[in-house]
């Protein structure tokens, strides 16, 4: 439904931090004329332009494609990942959700496996080396095979597409009380182990990925679903069940 406000008057609470070792605090704002149909991140850089013309310091936060697609827009509003609009990352949350006078908390995303760098940006690298674990296809595969000569079920392609649309932005961490990252690395197991191309490899994958998660210092899955509900992608929590079958299974294996 669209605000019909021509402009809104906020009163922002935003994080501050100047580094990691900083300690940090909420500082206040207030952001006059703020268009309903602005993006979350453009009033985000309505903001830094004021206060870059009072010659303070810039709110420092990620983005890149600001259309829904990189996952870097990470942010936690008023204590949501991403904020109130279910499936929809920062970058494509509009200003129309929320009301003239209305305040607004906006913090980074909290776990120990994602410092703080600066202000609202966090260090994700622990993702990248999850997938370095094992989040990949190495084997060779050949020359490139004739359109529907390998066969895949409906319901398994459909199953790996709906993984693949993880964009790791880590908000099933950031919602989860135990800093869990088992649905994002469910998602790129899933998304491999579903195909033909990516079984060869599926017993090693989800070992490796699954013991480099821990080591990193993610905690446990404790099956609240906060990650399925906080995904702006709709990634599935039944591929956290997939993947502790694949991960039993493979463990089993290797022992024998």
């Amino acid at each position: 439904m669209r605000n019909n406000t021509v402009s809104m008057n906020l009163n922002l609470k935003i994080w501050r931090q100047k580094d990691g070792k900083d300690k940090g605090f909420i500082e206040d704002y207030r952001l006059d004329g703020v268009s309903p149909d602005m993006s979350f991140l453009e009033m985000l850089d309505m903001l830094n332009e004021t206060l870059i013309r009072e010659g303070k310091d810039p709110v420092a936060f990620d983005h890149d494609c600001r259309e829904g697609i990189c996952g870097m827009c990470s942010l936690m509003i008023n204590g949501q990942s991403h904020g109130p609009e279910a499936e929809t990352t920062t970058c494509q949350l509009h200003m129309r959700k929320f009301k003239n006078g209305d305040t607004i908390v906006i913090e980074p995303f909290r776990a120990k496996a994602f410092p703080v760098l600066k202000d609202l940006i966090v260090d994700r690298s622990a993702f990248d080396e999850i997938i370095a674990a094992g989040g990949y296809v190495s084997v060779n595969t050949g020359n490139a095979q004739d359109a529907n000569t390998l066969p895949i079920s409906k319901i398994n392609a459909e199953l790996s597409m709906d993984a693949a649309a993880c964009i790791g932005c880590g908000a099933c961490v950031a919602s989860c009380k135990n800093a869990s990252a088992m649905l994002f690395v469910s998602a790129k197991v899933s998304q491999l182990s579903l195909l033909p191309q990516g079984q060869i490899e599926a017993e090693a994958r989800v070992q490796s990925m699954v013991n480099k998660m821990d080591e990193l210092g993610f905690g446990n899955c404790t099956n609240e679903a906060e990650c399925e509900a906080s995904c702006p992608k709709g990634i599935d929590i039944s591929n956290i069940a997939r993947m502790n079958r694949e991960y039993l299974t493979a463990s089993v294996k290797s022992q024998e």
